[in-house]
């Protein structure tokens, strides 16, 4: 017993003298900071890029429903529908997994006379729902003020890490990105 207690003080002794393992300490130490920095780098970039790219499709889709180029089969002009304008506005768009069903439009008339703009937030979609019937559109007529919004919601790519697990999330995980547009009907 005596010789096994020697042996081991001995063992650790040359085991505290020994330098040859120094660099992995500071690596265990730092890398986890280093990854974590990256990971919330990547997340907060991809949050931007999608955001980014939602505004335009919403604001390229706002051009074409200010000119009436929605035009039904025989070339007829057509006032979209909710379905037409989300389909129109995900065509336009990339990085955006199941955009159909992660997405809601709602268009809002603005009265000219006192300038109340919604004061919700703009509605999203339930993707836990099977059915989420959004509220009719209504593109409103000549010269009238129209505001419209979209809401979309993704997945973070790392939910536990940086800003993925810091950022506000729905009750199915995803965080809310909105867009929104004015635009003016033109005279016919």
């Amino acid at each position: 017993m005596i010789r096994a207690t020697g042996f081991l003080r001995r063992l650790a002794d040359r085991f505290a003298q020994r330098e040859d393992g120094t660099a992995t300490v500071e690596f265990v130490i730092m890398m986890p900071l280093f990854l974590a920095i990256f990971l919330a780098s990547f997340e907060s970039g991809l949050l931007m890029t999608r955001n980014v790219l939602l505004e335009r499709s919403l604001d390229m889709v706002v051009r074409d429903l200010r000119l009436g180029n929605f035009v039904d089969a025989e070339g007829n002009p057509v006032d979209p529908s909710h379905d037409m304008l989300k389909d129109a506005v995900c065509a336009r768009t990339v990085l955006f997994q199941d955009c159909g069903t992660s997405m809601r439009l709602e268009l809002t008339r603005v009265s000219t006379n006192n300038w109340e703009l919604p004061s919700a937030a703009a509605p999203c979609a339930d993707r836990d729902e099977p059915i989420n019937l959004p509220d009719p559109l209504d593109v409103g007529v000549e010269n009238e003020l129209m505001l419209i919004r979209a809401c979309a919601i993704f997945d973070p790519i790392f939910p536990t890490t940086g800003i993925g697990l810091r950022i506000p999330k729905d009750d199915s995980g995803g965080y809310m990105l909105t867009a929104r547009s004015a635009f003016v009907n033109e005279p016919a």
